[in-house]
């Protein structure tokens, strides 16, 4: 059975993918996130970790890794980040999904949530309104909303004032909280954020 080895950068992600990969995964394999604290912390982690584990494939061809980090708007932009990611892994001589062997096998997906993991909650209204429930289900229409992936100002920040607009949360936003209370709601079939969409599909990929 096929182990996947999840690495991330913060608990709300950690608690998130722990729920979520009960569904996407189901009874297909195996999982373990592994949570580095920080973005800055997997980053210089990263090729250690992964050189470790290329050498863990060598010996069992059932491993799998994935890489999960928060675009966060970074200054180098999406396909700069998703290409530190890709080299770090071929570096150390593991393939990935972009940069497969010749028989188009790969050991390695790398994600990114555009821009914070927020997104993949706000991208599924129904799982947030089961918790918070005077927030309307028309949110998912407004104006600046539609696109959870296209939030600006920080996705985290936004959610937070969708929160206390609500009457939740007025003194700050307590991630790891509001992730436990939403994530059981989730459901990957009506999620509207394109990022939790193509990390799905790395999932499926990985998985065949």
């Amino acid at each position: 059975m096929r182990h996947l080895e999840i690495l991330v950068e913060e608990p709300s992600t950690t608690i998130v993918l722990q729920e979520l990969l009960l569904k996407l995964i189901a009874n297909r394999g195996t999982f373990c996130i592994r949570n580095f604290g920080s973005k800055p912390q997997l980053l210089r982690a990263l090729p250690d970790r992964l050189r470790g584990y290329a050498r863990r494939i060598r010996q069992d061809t059932d491993l799998r890794i994935v890489v999960l980090v928060d675009e966060d708007r970074d200054r180098r932009g999406c396909r700069a980040l998703k290409s530190e990611l890709e080299s770090i892994a071929c570096d150390v001589g593991l393939s990935t999904k972009t940069r497969p062997k010749q028989d188009g096998s790969f050991d390695v997906v790398t994600r990114l949530a555009i821009e914070e993991l927020e997104a993949w909650l706000l991208g599924d209204v129904e799982a947030i309104r089961a918790e918070y429930d005077r927030i309307p289900a028309s949110l998912a229409q407004r104006k600046g909303l539609r696109d959870p992936d296209a939030v600006t100002g920080g996705t985290c920040e936004r959610v937070h004032r969708i929160l206390k607009e609500y009457g939740y949360h007025q003194a700050y936003l307590p991630k790891t909280e509001f992730a436990r209370r939403v994530v059981p709601y989730l459901d990957p079939e009506r999620n509207r954020s394109r990022s939790f969409a193509v990390f799905r599909a790395g999932i499926e990929a990985i998985l065949e």
